[in-house]
């Protein structure tokens, strides 16, 4: 059995298999793998070329340090031929949708507000941030156990990192990739169908409020 690791022209161990797998896994950031963040830099036309071939492109922010995998919309081949998406487009609920705008809103704010590049939230400021954005309900827990399911969702996406500090208070880092999913445009569509909300919520009619669907990165 063969165990050698790949090697390129000029001998040397060849990252990109290792960048290959990684990014088909999920986001790459530079704060976690400073090493394979600057293969990525030094091969990234391989790792589009090869990306290509399954229907992928390479979406890489240096500035933010972050990189990752999408499917490319209606993708063809040379023959005409659409090639299937590797990677579904995943529907979300509107609560989840209205976190990941708010978390995108004060993610803004904080760039705005000073040169600190790591945005950390507390879990009860994001239930604040959220509960004034829900229908009222006399059962606070159930209100909490619902916001905490759709925090949990949003780590499973990659927007929220938790983070682990043995006897503090549960703490979440929101992701810079929520740049490249919430933008100007998405927000401001958001905007409209939360006008929508409100006005379901007046009116009693909660239970029709708009959802939103979004495409996530290869993983």
């Amino acid at each position: 059995m063969n165990t050698a690791e790949p090697v390129n022209e000029a001998g040397r161990p060849d990252a990109l298999p290792s960048l290959l797998v990684s990014l088909l896994r999920g986001v790459l950031y530079r704060d976690d793998d400073a090493g394979l963040w600057n293969s990525l830099i030094h091969l990234q036309t391989r790792v589009r070329e090869h990306a290509g071939v399954l229907g992928l492109e390479l979406t890489l922010d240096d500035a933010e340090g972050y990189a990752f995998l999408r499917s490319r919309p209606d993708a063809e081949d040379e023959s005409g031929t659409r090639t299937p998406r590797l990677m579904a487009r995943r529907p979300l609920s509107f609560p989840v949708s209205l976190m990941l705008a708010l978390l995108r809103k004060k993610l803004a704010e904080f760039d705005a507000g000073g040169d600190d590049t790591h945005l950390v939230l507390s879990r009860d400021e994001i239930v604040e941030m959220v509960r004034v954005f829900l229908p009222e309900s006399s059962n606070e827990a159930r209100v909490t156990d619902r916001i905490d399911g759709h925090l949990n969702r949003i780590v499973e996406l990659g927007f929220l990192r938790r983070m682990k500090a043995p006897g503090a208070e549960e703490a979440f880092e929101v992701r810079r990739i929520l740049k490249a999913f919430v933008d100007a445009q998405w927000l401001a569509e958001f905007d409209a169908k939360l006008a929508e909300y409100r006005a379901a919520l007046d009116g009693g009619g909660a239970a029709n409020a708009p959802g939103s669907r979004t495409g996530g990165a290869a993983r």
